[in-house]
């Protein structure tokens, strides 16, 4: 059992693909947020443009 537990803790494979995962989830957010912000402002500026045409 000691042997076993010894051979998990020495094995790091899990832990990076933990970090790869909590990284992109992270950008992914980031991602998301910005394109929330630029989208909201393309979208008054269209609406401007469409209200000057009027």
């Amino acid at each position: 059992m000691l042997s076993l537990f010894r051979r998990i803790m020495k094995n790091t494979d899990g832990a990076t693909a933990i970090e790869y995962t909590l990284i992109i989830s992270l950008i992914a957010v980031a991602a998301i947020a910005s394109m929330r912000t630029v989208g909201g402002k393309v979208s008054n500026v269209l609406s401007n443009t469409t209200t000057a045409m009027s």
